[in-house]
Formats: structure tokens, C-alpha cells, sequence
């Protein structure tokens, strides 16, 4: 018998970052079809502008200031300048769409290392920019061409104005970002990345489930607040990035309840009505310690030096 030794990896997959890409990719169109038949012609200049400036800006950063292997074939700029979009107003201006484009790319990702070395989630970071640089812009919004609150803006202000029905949550009638508002097609495709084991359910359902528990807690109605606002995006495309979440299973649970119960706490005791975006991004923070506390034991071996003895 012949034994060879050979070096790691020893366990190979026919995934690559350019295929997981496209999936996750084609799982986001039909909520951003959705979004532009539902707000108009602008909403897919914003997309169409977020993907493009994405790209142009990381093949900027790579060929002429970092000199990198250029990697815009990999996918992973175009989805973050997908992302972006899905979670801007409408009606922002398109050169706004580019200060996001700017930050998610340059600032988030290519100053950290490129794919593979940001420690946060490039288009929330954008988000999070354009949200504290044009704060009236990021929260007004329009549904056929009435300018209305979003439904948490409604509960965060006390409006004296009827809340959607589960319905109109559902399918996407409601004021909101371009590609969060159909909860039906983000679901659809979430359970396309299902199948194709793009995602697991660790983080997703935990941030879900978290939201739906605390907001009982706060007597609000549990199925009203998940299906509002970013959660659903935040929780099946974003919170679940291979790249900015923990590595091993019980850090991916911990994780998504942190993100969940910021989620409810920003949402409840802070300014904004919505906390996705920000509960991210902080658990984005905590997850190198995350992963150095759920990481796994190597089979065989003690677990401390008492067990040892």
C-alpha cells in the first residue's frame, strides 16, 4: 500500500468565492425587481449606480493605490454594491449612492486587506455613513409619490396613522429601503441559499427568533416587528457574511442573538426606529472574541491541566 502525505487542504469543495457569490447574487434579484416596480425608474439607478461605483472603486484601490491582484471578476464588489442599494431610500441622489460605494469599498474592505480580511460588513458600513451624513435623506420615504413614514416609524413617532396589515408587510406594499420591503421574495431567496448551502440556519433564525421573543417583552407584536424594517435582509443576507461573522456553530447562534437583542434595544430606546444595521455592525466588533470562546476542542485532546492530571 502506498501512503501519501500531502498539505492542507486535505478536504475539498467545487464552492468557489465567485460561485457563492452569484448565487447570493441571483437570490437578491427578484426582491430588487420588486423594489423598482414598486418605487419607480430612480430605485434601479441606485442599484444599477451602487454595483457599478462598488466595482469601479475596488478596481481603482486594487490597480492603482494597493497594486493587488485585481479581483473584481470574484463577484464579491458587485454584491456589496447590490446590498448597498437594497438598503438605501428610493429617491437618494445618485451621486450619495457613490459616497456609500466609496466607503463600503475603499474605507471597509480594501484598507482592511481586501475579500477575506474586513473585519465589518462593507455595505452596512456605507449604510451607516450615508445615514450619519444625510440623515434627513436616509429616513424620508415615498410610495407612490406620497411622501410616509415606514411602518416602525409610525410606532417610533406615535403617528396618528393605520399600520400595514401582515399582508401588506408580506408582499411589499409599505414605504421602506429598495430591496428589504418583500419579505416574501427575500424569504424565497434565502431558501434558494438553503438549498444550495450558501447559509446555515444558526444565525438567521437565532436573529429572528430573538427579535420576535424580545419584542414581546416589550409589548410590541412580535410577527408586526420582524416582518418590518431590515430584519429580514439584515438577518439571511448580511448577518450571515462569511467573511465579517464567527467561524464554528455555537458562535453563529451567540452571534444572532446579539444582533437581535440590539436590534430590539435600538429599536425601543434609541433615536432611530430601526436597528439592524447598527446591531451588526457591533457584533461585528465582538466576533474575533466570539470565535475565541466557541472555538471547538480538538478531538482527543484534555480540556485543562486538571483534567490532565
Amino acid at each position: 500500500m502506498k501512503f501519501t502525505i500531502s498539505p492542507a487542504p486535505h478536504i475539498k469543495s467545487q464552492q468557489t468565492v465567485k460561485k457563492i457569490m452569484l448565487s447570493v447574487f441571483l437570490a437578491l434579484i427578484p426582491s430588487g425587481i420588486w423594489g423598482v416596480y414598486k418605487f419607480g425608474v430612480h430605485s434601479g439607478y441606485v442599484i444599477l449606480i451602487s454595483v457599478l461605483s462598488c466595482v469601479f472603486f475596488e478596481f481603482i484601490s486594487q490597480k492603482y493605490i494597493f497594486r493587488t491582484k485585481i479581483k473584481i471578476t470574484d463577484g464579491s464588489a458587485a454584491l456589496t454594491g447590490l446590498l448597498l442599494a437594497y438598503c438605501l431610500p428610493p429617491d437618494i441622489a445618485l451621486w450619495q449612492v457613490c459616497i456609500g460605494s466609496f466607503f463600503a469599498i475603499f474605507i471597509a474592505k480594501e484598507c482592511f486587506g481586501g475579500i477575506g480580511f474586513n473585519i465589518f460588513n462593507p455595505a452596512l458600513i456605507g449604510r451607516a455613513v450615508l445615514l450619519s451624513s444625510f440623515p434627513t435623506v436616509m429616513t424620508k420615504w415615498q410610495i407612490d409619490g406620497i411622501t410616509s413614514a415606514t411602518p416602525l416609524g409610525i410606532l417610533k413617532e406615535k403617528l396618528v396613522q393605520q399600520l400595514p396589515s401582515y399582508m401588506d408587510l408580506f408582499v411589499g406594499n409599505i414605504p421602506g429601503s429598495i430591496g428589504e420591503v418583500s419579505k416574501i421574495l427575500l424569504l424565497l431567496g434565502a431558501i434558494f441559499l438553503f438549498y444550495r448551502r450558501i447559509i446555515s440556519w444558526n444565525v438567521p433564525l437565532t436573529f429572528v427568533f430573538t427579535v420576535a421573543v424580545l419584542s414581546v417583552l416589550f409589548k410590541q407584536d412580535p410577527v408586526f416587528q420582524v416582518l418590518s424594517g431590515g430584519v429580514v435582509l439584515g438577518a439571511f443576507f448580511m448577518a450571515t457574511d462569511y467573511v465579517t461573522g464567527p467561524l464554528f456553530s455555537k458562535g453563529k447562534i451567540i452571534f444572532g442573538f446579539g444582533c437581535g437583542v440590539l436590534t430590539v434595544l435600538i429599536r425601543n430606546l434609541g433615536a432611530y426606529p430601526e436597528g439592524v444595521c447598527y446591531s451588526i455592525l457591533i457584533m461585528n466588533i465582538l466576533v474575533p472574541l466570539i470565535d475565541r470562546y466557541t472555538k471547538p476542542r480538538v478531538f482527543g485532546s484534555i480540556k485543562s491541566i486538571k483534567n490532565a492530571k
